[in-house]
């Protein structure tokens, strides 16, 4: 496993040393950036980034969520006097003005039309060069917790771009578009390696799930779980029928488990992809495929579901055919194409331990150019707000 880089106090007193004996910061400073491919390409695409930026209008920031209501209505009728939508001489602007307001830039900026303010309007307003500068800042400093050197094969998922990539000698071997936690229900970041791959593999629910939705639907009706094709389960595997359990007393979990069994219709598709981790989470195939057309794709409940897993599994797989004469209980590829043909579970052990990143970048570099992803799980707001409030 390659766990993120963690900084000892041994690294801070040898690097004071070495400012305080060059009486210089430089030298130190650029022994640490980090040698990423990504970083070095994004430092070195901020010229091109800067010959066209427009920093000469002050736009204001509006923060969104906002936890006070006048400070916030105060704010976004500002950033619309800048917009051009109010007059500056308007010096109280009532509800019918603003939504007024708020229906013009809609219209000017080809967003749904509501004369509503929220997330969508806010995220444009906020997208002027100066923010996009610093959300460049930000990105950059992402990169300092990445291990000093990448490993020389890996899979990387970068959420806000809704991308998996395999990394191998350093060059990208696979592409895929993914489907990545709902912002409520969000995918978290970590760093594992793929430990097995399960063919027909069953999803055991968990607990999250299960207290936020699965329990107020068996309180209003038990048939729930039919419904959906779930088993209700004791620990030792023993069914139980859930119209003789009372719903209402379970309030943070129950002593049961809730399986959706194997099969075409199951939420993990037909091959799931399995690594340490605390949070429950895995790769896996799903059963709406038809949602990768989208382009917006937080829209499951924390794993992260992968179009091209086909060819996925038969790289990992070709990776682990080298050693089938010294270890017996490698599985050839011939054998997972069988079991997925017989609609069969299987557990699949993956010898060549292929790290797995998840990871959170909404600045990159395309063809030589710096593009922007939405900050979909609102970690630009935060990291914005923390270091450039007064800036």
């Amino acid at each position: 496993m390659n766990p993120d880089s963690s900084l000892t106090d041994q690294f801070y007193h040898k690097n004071l040393q070495q400012v305080l004996s060059n009486q210089t910061f430089y030298p130190v400073i650029h022994a640490l950036e980090p040698q990423h491919k990504g970083y070095q390409l994004l430092r070195t695409s901020i010229q091109s980034f800067l010959d066209t930026a427009n920093f000469s209008t002050h736009y204001t920031y509006v923060s969104y969520p906002f936890k006070d209501s006048a400070v916030f209505i105060k704010t976004l009728i500002k950033r619309l006097k800048e917009e051009g939508v109010i007059s500056w001489k308007t010096k109280q602007v009532d509800s019918i003005q603003l939504r007024d307001a708020i229906f013009q830039v809609q219209q000017k900026r080809k967003l749904a039309v509501d004369g509503r303010y929220g997330a969508q309007l806010i995220r444009t307003l906020n997208n002027t060069d100066a923010e996009k500068f610093k959300r460049i800042a930000i990105n950059l400093d992402r990169y300092k917790v990445l291990p000093p050197q990448m490993p020389k094969r890996y899979i990387w998922v970068n959420l806000p771009a809704y991308k998996l990539e395999l990394w191998d000698n350093d060059s990208v071997q696979l592409e895929s578009k993914v489907v990545i936690g709902k912002p409520n229900t969000r995918t978290p970041l970590l760093t594992s390696q793929i430990s097995d791959m399960v063919t027909y593999p069953q999803w055991t629910i968990p607990n999250s799930i299960i207290m936020k939705e699965i329990v107020p639907a068996l309180r209003r009706n038990p048939g729930y779980l039919a419904r959906k094709g779930y088993a209700l389960m004791k620990w030792n595997d023993e069914l139980v029928d859930p119209y003789t359990v009372d719903w209402t007393k379970y309030k943070k979990g129950i002593p049961y488990r809730i399986v959706q069994g194997s099969g075409d219709d199951n939420a993990l598709g037909i091959l799931k992809f399995n690594f340490p981790n605390k949070y429950a989470v895995y790769l896996h195939d799903t059963n709406q495929r038809y949602l990768f057309k989208n382009e917006k794709r937080a829209l499951s409940h924390g794993c992260v579901r992968v179009q091209e897993w086909e060819k996925l599994t038969y790289y990992i797989s070709a990776l682990d055919s080298a050693g089938f004469a010294e270890d017996t209980s490698l599985v050839p590829q011939d054998s997972i194409k069988v079991w997925l043909q017989r609609k069969e579970k299987h557990v699949i052990k993956v010898k060549s331990k292929i790290p797995v990143y998840f990871r959170y970048f909404t600045a990159t570099v395309r063809n030589g150019r710096i593009v922007f992803f939405e900050d979909i799980y609102n970690e630009d707001k935060a990291a914005r707000e923390a270091y450039f409030s007064t800036k």
